[in-house]
């Protein structure tokens, strides 16, 4: 895909959303939704300058087609308005990155072993677009067991960080990855990847990639686990 075109839907896209956890989050997942998905593929093989963007991520990212976020936000913009109550005019922008988790897991921070949040401000939202199949795993959403919450907002935050703290949640014996339920969190939806699947949900609630004990490092992008993962930012009131 040149950067120059524009992503065209799937003619057999479909979706379903659910309300999940004790919050009744909204989870959207869109099944087919880019009608030719492995020109994506394609574009960030032939283009690959992957890098280490931030300190969160535990992998390699890439920007993608500045056309990328456009489509979604045009596509999708019924969506995102019936389920997350987000029209075009709250939204202040956003950006999308390409995404391979390649860290083993002896090499983690310690945050990167818990569930995280991208956004603590409601009404941002996260998308993550899988370019891989079923084997690499997909995504899930969490509560956090002592406090109860599962989104984190601007007023719990500072609770949410104390209370994983006096709890010994960030004290490990081995580093893992999450994937499924653990004494501090509890799983409260998982969605499997699947090849062309989109799921989004609020960048506040507390979500992260299944990566199994025996997932595979590969940082092809061809065959390893690449996603792209979209930020849709809700422009703030004052």
């Amino acid at each position: 895909m040149q950067d120059s075109l524009r992503p065209t839907l799937h003619p057999e896209l479909s979706y379903k959303f659910y309300n999940v956890g004790s919050e009744q989050t909204p989870l959207l997942v869109i099944d087919n939704f880019i009608q030719d998905a492995p020109s994506l593929v394609e574009y960030c093989a032939e283009n690959t300058k992957f890098s280490k963007v931030d300190n969160f991520y535990p992998g390699l990212r890439m920007v993608a087609p500045t056309q990328y976020i456009h489509a979604i936000n045009r596509y999708l913009a019924e969506l995102l308005s019936n389920i997350f109550g987000l029209t075009q005019d709250k939204i202040a922008g956003g950006k999308a990155l390409y995404s391979m988790v390649v860290t083993p897991p002896d090499q983690l921070e310690i945050t990167q072993c818990l569930p995280h949040i991208d956004s603590y401000l409601s009404g941002d939202l996260a998308c993550v677009h899988f370019l891989c199949d079923k084997e690499k795993g997909g995504t899930s959403l969490y509560r956090h067991r002592k406090t109860g919450y599962e989104k984190i907002t601007s007023e719990n935050i500072d609770h949410y960080k104390q209370s994983v703290v006096e709890e010994g949640a960030l004290k490990f014996d081995i580093k893992s990855y999450m994937n499924g339920s653990n004494a501090y969190f509890e799983q409260i939806a998982s969605v499997d990847a699947m090849f062309n699947r989109m799921i989004i949900y609020p960048s506040n609630i507390l979500h992260s990639g299944n990566i199994a004990p025996d997932f595979n490092f590969d940082p092809n992008p061809i065959s390893g686990r690449l996603t792209l993962n979209s930020f849709i930012y809700c422009k703030r009131t004052s």
